[in-house]
């Protein structure tokens, strides 16, 4: 890239004749890590990356028909590698996203991405990778029904989640309002 910063002996400069450089690399390049890791994903499947493709496509649509009886979908239509669901409108009123994915996490899974995108209320984005096996993404489905039925008979329960992490659920407002940006010791 252009230009390089060069030594005059005691000073610096710009050096912007650089006939063979590819020129300024700007911020429209992004994240170059990023590009390195999904460039190395890309040559590390080769041939095999529209299989790749296509079990991220079809491990979403499953978990989509798995769910989709009690998360009403924000889109009724088949899926790509990803789809949104949401808690509104759904068998239990009053059971939020966020309550979900605290739940999940008492069993054990990451929970997915919540309120995204902002334009669907109570959303849950899940997007399961390519190398899900049926059996993880049946797991996933049943313990999503396991906490719909908990919620039907004890809502309160599952607005409490999550119940077996070191850290229970953070006041999210006061965390905003109040943030404590440094650990201090306990005195």
């Amino acid at each position: 890239p252009a230009p390089t910063v060069e030594r005059d002996g005691d000073r610096f400069f710009l050096d912007e004749n650089r006939p063979r450089s590819i020129g300024k690399v700007r911020s429209f390049y992004g994240n170059f890590g990023m590009l390195v890791r999904a460039y190395a994903y890309i040559r590390a499947y080769g041939d095999t990356l529209p299989q790749v493709a296509r079990d991220a496509v079809l491990n979403a649509r499953y978990l989509q028909s798995q769910v989709a009886s009690f998360f009403p979908m924000a889109v009724e239509s088949p899926c790509m590698h990803e789809f949104v669901c949401t808690t509104k409108g759904g068998p239990v009123a009053g059971l939020r996203a966020v309550d979900v994915a605290k739940r999940l996490l008492d069993y054990g899974v990451y929970a997915p991405t919540v309120y995204f995108p902002t334009t669907v209320p109570e959303a849950l984005m899940f997007e399961p990778t390519e190398t899900e096996s049926k059996r993880s993404i049946d797991d996933l489905a049943a313990v999503c029904a396991a906490i719909v039925d908990e919620a039907q008979r004890d809502l309160a329960f599952v607005q409490a989640a999550p119940h077996d992490t070191p850290v229970q659920r953070v006041d999210e407002v006061q965390a905003a309002r109040k943030p404590v940006l440094r650990w201090t010791p306990e005195t």
